[in-house]
């Protein structure tokens, strides 16, 4: 939810509209915010992204996986039904709280973490990182995020990191202002993209049963080269899913643990 689509375009360049703290993420998936992203992507959509993670992990039912940050756990859920033993890790307690409740039947470890904080070592046979949920760290924790996610899969094991934030591809789509409508939420997102720090700073005002909330966000964004070099120096040797194209709203890294 990032950027979106809207008559009104630009990079938003120059004076600074949105105000960010650099540990947004620990408050932001709260109350209106985790309503709409409940809402937010449609269960035939989510499950095509599992079917495509099924076929490019290459694992048999029955492998270990890590979904990281898994938010509400549908990815980790559409997985599990397919025979995949998952551990949804993520730091949103309302986010854990709903996925707990939604696995009535197939046993997802879930597990309240800082995404950088990844204990495991050589445990698991894939992992992913989806939803738009890289690049919310400074440059040593994101860095310090695809180290962990190395440490904790098995050799030769693939991390497949799905992103719109390649700057080759956003800034051709990206947008000042956009508004979305999920459900019966109403979605204003304001975005600057600052060039002397790489980031998309975004202002989202929520507007639902009368409340009206702001909240703001920061993403780092990478050129295709430079998000290739940070898997790499994680001990990673990366592929795409398909030939990239300036066209693309998201890119999906293909890594593999060496």
């Amino acid at each position: 939810m990032g950027h979106g689509v809207s008559a009104s375009r630009g990079h938003c360049e120059g004076r600074s509209i949105v105000s960010v703290q650099s540990n947004w993420w620990e408050t932001f998936f709260e109350g209106v915010a985790v309503d709409l992203w409940l809402q937010a992507v449609p269960p035939e959509h989510t499950e095509r992204e599992a079917d495509f993670l099924a076929r490019t992990l290459a694992v048999p039912s029955g492998a270990e996986l890590l979904d990281v940050p898994c938010g509400a756990g549908r990815l980790s859920l559409a997985l599990a039904q397919r025979g995949y033993h998952v551990t949804g890790v993520d730091w949103s307690l309302e986010f854990l709280n709903h996925a707990r409740s939604s696995d009535t039947r197939h046993g997802v470890t879930w597990e309240r973490r800082d995404m950088r904080d990844l204990p495991w070592r050589a445990r698991f046979d894939g992992a992913f990182c989806f939803g738009n949920s890289f690049g919310y760290l400074d440059d040593e924790g994101n860095a310090a995020f695809l180290r962990a996610v190395a440490g904790a899969l098995k050799p030769g094991a693939r991390f497949v990191l799905e992103t719109p934030m390649v700057l080759e591809n956003l800034l051709g789509h990206l947008h000042d202002r956009a508004w979305w409508k999920v459900g019966d939420i109403r979605l204003l997102v304001v975005n600057q993209y600052d060039h002397t720090k790489e980031r998309l700073d975004i202002e989202y005002t929520f507007v639902a049963n009368g409340r009206v909330e702001v909240r703001s966000g920061s993403h780092r964004a990478f050129s295709y080269r430079e998000l290739v070099a940070l898997l790499e120096a994680a001990d990673f040797t990366v592929e795409l899913d398909q030939p990239w194209t300036r066209d693309a709203q998201t890119v999906s890294f293909i890594a593999t643990r060496r």
